[in-house]
């Protein structure tokens, strides 16, 4: 193997393990737990390994046929899809990658090919933009470190986060991360260039592609990493100095606290906090930190609160589309669905019913669709009806087809079963559903 080889197979090895968050050390441990004998690689040794690959050293130190199974044990995968079939799959790299056009026009040197000709190498070696993690880590923490930086050559970046929007909302959460991540390291590129012109700009693109990488984070249960996104969104938003964007960021970022990422109560707080830099004037934001109160109260219990707050909901609703970089974030069935939640927490069938027939009518978010079924349920458990109501969130969760079932879904079956009374929570109907939002958790 060349050394040009040794280096990209070092430079992915370096990849893979900081995507998973590893430490040498951690790699270390973890080659002394799946290896079938003692490992003698130090860990100066393997920490030469990725040196040689930064140009410090000649690459000697390549891993040996005795440690690429430990590698590929470490990291989950195979050989073969780590170190490639008799290093074949190296061959485009060692020969050396042309410059790619991301137009399609030709060859082009700037930034931003750069950055595609490194995802190209990437696929080259089998792992395609998977080798980002599916948290995304490695990317929000060079957003972080880029953010307060330069720019040029702006795009209609509204375009493509109305784009990502739309995905997000018709489309597999895992398949509208790893779009997300192409254009969340374009951004980055930019905010890395010496020039100054729009950095304003890209901090709004940057706050918004966030914003909507958290969402399907959310979507995917990885709450951790969502919650580390948020807080790249927030800086982004504030750092341009745009007031809609602020609290759009953070009425979404409370929103999507309440399934499964933080406690009612600190969602409450959230609200209350974001309300206070909000004013009275109608926005976006402003509508969704309060449609989130009202939802927060309901799960708290709290339900003449949470119908107090709709009503005041009702005076600030946004007219038209008042956001610009994304302007289809809020659409009018999202009062709708606050509603159905609210009144079918306090057993209301009537107004729930009519708020929920209202989001029916629009062709919108699968999960918007589904959740606002499982308000169905809830409503009938808060009556009285257990088995009824367990039936009928059983049959929206078993409709769904396996890539839709996200968190999102999972954490409203949840608040279902906290309706259901405690003598109750014993009977067949409550433990089946238990058991089907169980299997629906990868």
């Amino acid at each position: 193997m060349t050394d040009e080889a040794k280096n990209q197979v070092g430079a992915h090895l370096r990849d893979r393990r900081l995507t998973r968050g590893l430490t040498v050390e951690d790699l270390a441990r973890l080659f002394r737990e799946v290896a079938s004998e003692p490992v003698r690689r130090s860990l100066p040794g393997l920490k030469d390994i990725e040196r040689s690959i930064r140009g410090h050293e000649s690459g000697d130190h390549a891993p040996g046929p005795r440690y690429r199974p430990l590698y590929a044990r470490a990291f989950g995968t195979t050989e073969t899809e780590l170190f490639g079939d008799g290093n074949r799959a190296l061959a485009p790299l060692c020969a050396g990658t042309p410059a790619v056009s991301v137009e399609g026009t030709g060859t082009t040197g700037d930034g931003d090919d750069m950055e595609r000709r490194r995802l190209l190498q990437l696929a080259a070696l089998g792992v395609g933009a998977g080798a980002l993690g599916s948290s995304g880590e490695p990317v929000r923490q060079l957003l972080d470190r880029a953010l307060a930086r330069v720019s040029h050559d702006m795009e209609d970046w509204g375009v493509v986060c109305a784009d990502h929007l739309h995905a997000i909302r018709t489309r597999p959460a895992a398949q509208a991360g790893d779009d997300l991540l192409l254009d969340l390291l374009a951004v980055r590129r930019r905010l890395d260039l010496p020039d100054a012109e729009d950095v304003t700009e890209l901090q709004r693109a940057t706050a918004a592609l966030a914003t909507l990488y958290a969402n399907v984070l959310t979507r995917l249960g990885d709450h951790g990493s969502a919650l580390r996104w948020w807080c790249t969104a927030r800086r982004a938003a504030d750092a341009s100095g745009d007031l809609d964007l602020r609290l759009l960021v953070r009425g979404s970022e409370a929103g999507f606290g309440l399934y499964g990422q933080r406690d009612p109560e600190t969602v409450l707080y959230l609200t209350e906090r974001a309300e206070r830099i909000a004013g009275s004037r109608p926005s976006v934001g402003l509508a969704k930190i309060l449609s989130t109160r009202a939802k927060a109260l309901s799960v708290l219990g709290r339900h003449d609160a949470a119908k107090q707050t709709l009503r005041i909901l009702v005076d600030v609703l946004p007219d038209g589309a008042p956001n610009d970089l994304m302007p289809a974030y809020w659409t009018e069935d999202q009062y709708d669905f606050a509603e159905s939640w609210v009144y079918s927490g306090v057993g209301d069938e009537a107004r729930a019913g009519a708020a929920r027939e209202r989001v029916l009518a629009r062709a919108g978010d699968y999960q918007y669709d589904a959740n606002v079924r499982l308000h169905e349920a809830l409503c009938t458990v808060v009556n009285g009806g257990v088995a009824g109501g367990m039936s009928q969130a059983a049959t929206v969760v078993d409709a769904l087809p396996a890539s839709s079932q996200s968190a999102m879904i999972t954490e409203m079956g949840k608040i279902i079963l906290q309706a259901v009374p405690a003598d109750d929570r014993r009977r067949p109907e409550v433990t089946e559903f238990r058991t089907l939002l169980t299997a629906t958790v990868t």
